[in-house]
């Protein structure tokens, strides 16, 4: 096998050097000098420096490899996202997993990526000691040629010019310009940067003194982060958009990336210089390794979106938790009138089903049901148990953030849980019993009037075993829909942030509409959509995604189906009041109700349990912390069970 110092040496075309280098860091990194006390880049100058005549031929080769490449990808591309935005970069991204690309020798930010390839490797670069971090500046520095020294300059300062003209183009956008500090453009800080920094460049080229030009790009690029607060305040009140989210971020990578390169250009020669070296590119490295990461870029530029639903989800749950006697009282009536409506549904449920359309007219019937009954119980203040636990899962990550640091912290959620558990079950229970109870009024009403049962005899034990956990997959279905109950309410918190962000409810009002129908009532309107547009958005989604789910999953092969808790006990409550005394033929109607309990068990859990991690997500919450939070509930549900069953206490000023 041929040595690979010797194969870089011998190297006489760019793209051979290239790969030859890479294979040389490779081999010094499976020596295992890490093994021995040194740094694999102590290694890597052993070997280089092991003999005066190898040392001058690989400072030579290093010095060809240099000259012929462009660093100005490097320093101003390399962990800047594109400007084309969030969804252009996402798609990017992707395809660079799936589809081959071309190597592009001349380009020093893709000898950057072959080399930092792993976490592994990552972070050997970013842990270096600096002791050998200034030895392998010295060593490249005192041995380049001027031609590798010219190359290189040359990339640095394009690098740096490109990072002002980001900082520029995406701080004088509209969508920042009107969000910010008004104000002419010639004052804006965004503008103001680009020239300060080209004269702290100007004056480093030249060797002249740079004290005074790295105050003004100093001051410059502060005002810049002060303007980002600004703008990212204004969205926390009025609604956050993605692109924008994207535009402060490349800003942010932008001015952190200038700040290091301003650094490296005005310290001295020695270990500080060093260290400002190795600190640019350690981030060049660690976000170079980030660019291949999709769940990365989702992560970053999502996160403050996925807060914004959470907050606007939270302050929905708190709705759904009684806090004293009378707000209990209320949950059932609530419920109660929930379940009736579901009775109404269900029946429309089993005539659509009847009617045995093609799959998207039977899905678009059965979504635009549930939605109207949705949207109804929104309009008359009825409760549905199953739409709470995404809603009341937000408001107690609110409360675990709130809590930080408080010493009754532990006592304070337990609390608010025991609150949280009694409604849902009061709503749950409340649900079940109206839905039993109307059903049975509305199949003898039926019965009364037509002179026959609402669903034949067939048709009742089909319901029953469908509904079955034994005879169907009833567990699994339950589930599934837990998950689509935790999507519903994701819907109605982005389309509420939407709605807000681009400021509908005012369009609404000034709509030239108005001039017609009466310029009050388009106002009336447009405040009832500010009120209700999580709501309306949350039901209208969920009611679809109900409806089109099993019809999306016939299409591609996959058994999907939708079994909630209020719905199907709606189903089961028709159907056995129109078997009348033959209710327990065959022990159909006890599986019937055991895919209840079940239903009831998997819709509530899983729900919650998504809409909690979601939030504890985005409110920056550790996982080990939610586990340690859940333990205390745990306990507590051990010392006093009856707390999370029985109504909520009044408290002395209630009771007086």
């Amino acid at each position: 096998m041929s040595d690979p110092l010797e194969t870089f040496l011998s190297a006489s075309v760019l793209d051979e050097r290239v790969g030859a280098f890479v294979q040389l860091v490779r081999a010094s990194r499976e020596a295992g000098f890490s093994g021995t006390g040194r740094s694999r880049v102590a290694g890597l100058l052993e070997i280089a420096e092991a003999d005066p005549g190898k040392r001058d031929a690989f400072l030579a080769a290093l010095s060809a490899l240099l000259a012929g490449t462009d660093g100005a990808s490097l320093f101003g591309d390399v962990g800047i996202p594109g400007d084309r935005g969030f969804f252009a970069e996402l798609a990017d991204r992707v395809s660079a997993r799936l589809v081959p690309s071309a190597r592009d020798a001349r380009d020093l930010s893709g000898l950057f990526q072959r080399l930092f390839r792993s976490d592994a490797e990552v972070e050997g670069f970013l842990g270096l000691p600096l002791s050998d971090v200034h030895r392998l500046v010295r060593f490249v520095e005192g041995g380049l040629s001027p031609e590798a020294r010219a190359a290189l300059t040359r990339g640095f300062v394009d690098g740096f010019r490109l990072l002002l003209a980001r900082i520029q183009g995406h701080g004088l956008s509209t969508d920042l310009r009107t969000r910010g500090t008004p104000g002419p453009v010639g004052a804006s800080p965004f503008h103001r940067v680009l020239l300060s920094g080209d004269a702290l460049v100007e004056d480093w080229l030249a060797g002249r003194d740079t004290a005074q030009s790295l105050q003004a790009f100093g001051r410059d690029s502060g005002a810049c982060r002060k303007e980002c607060r600004v703008v990212q305040q204004r969205l926390e009140e009025s609604g956050v958009s993605v692109h924008v989210v994207f535009g402060l971020e490349v800003i942010d990578r932008c001015l952190t990336r200038t700040a290091l390169m301003a650094e490296v250009m005005t310290t001295a020669d020695g270990p500080d210089r060093s260290r400002a070296v190795h600190r640019l590119l350690s981030r060049l490295v660690l976000l170079g390794h980030q660019d291949r990461s999709a769940r990365h870029l989702v992560k970053w530029n999502l996160h403050l979106l996925d807060r914004k639903i959470v907050d606007r989800s939270g302050k929905t749950g708190e709705h759904y938790v009684a806090a004293n006697p009378s707000e209990y009282r209320h949950i059932w009536v609530a419920a109660a009138g929930g379940g009736l409506l579901t009775v109404v549904t269900a029946a429309f449920k089993m005539l659509f089903h009847e009617w045995h359309l093609a799959p998207f007219p039977e899905s678009f019937l059965y979504g635009l049901n549930y939605a109207v009954s949705f949207l109804l119980m929104q309009a008359f203040g009825f409760v549905l148990a199953t739409k709470q636990p995404a809603m009341t899962a937000a408001a107690l990550a609110q409360i675990l953030r709130e809590g930080k640091g408080e010493e009754d912290r532990e006592e304070k959620i337990a609390g608010f849980f025991t609150r949280l558990t009694s409604s849902q079950l009061a709503a749950a229970t409340s649900n079940v019993l109206s839905v039993a109870v109307g059903s049975a009024v509305f199949v003898a009403l039926w019965q009364l009037l037509f002179g026959r049962p609402w669903v034949d005899e067939k048709t009742a034990r089909d319901t029953f075993l469908v509904l079955s956990p034994l005879d169907s997959g009833t567990a699994f279905f339950a589930a599934l829909t837990g998950v689509l109950l935790w999507m519903g309410s994701l819907a109605g918190g982005w389309f509420e942030n939407w709605s807000t962000y681009h400021r509908l409810p005012e369009g609404i009002a000034r709509h030239p509409l108005g001039n017609v129908v009466g310029r009050e009532r388009m106002e009336r309107f447009g405040e009832a959509l500010s009120r209700n547009a999580s709501g309306w958005a949350t039901n209208v989604a969920l009611g679809f995604l109900l409806g089109f789910a099993p019809a999306v999953g016939r299409f591609f092969g996959i058994p999907f189906d939708v079994r909630h808790v209020t719905l199907s006990t709606g189903q089961l409550a028709l159907a056995s009041a129109s078997l009348g005394e033959r209710w327990f033929g065959e022990g159909a109607l006890l599986r019937g109700l055991a895919g209840i309990a079940t239903m009831f068990v998997l819709n509530l859990s899983v729900a919650f349990w998504l809409s909690l991690l979601n939030a504890a997500s985005a409110y920056g919450t550790e996982r080990g912390e939610v586990r340690g939070v859940m333990k205390q509930v745990v306990k507590r549900i051990a010392r006093r069970p009856l707390d999370f069953v029985r109504p909520p206490k009044a408290t002395a000023t209630e009771a007086a």
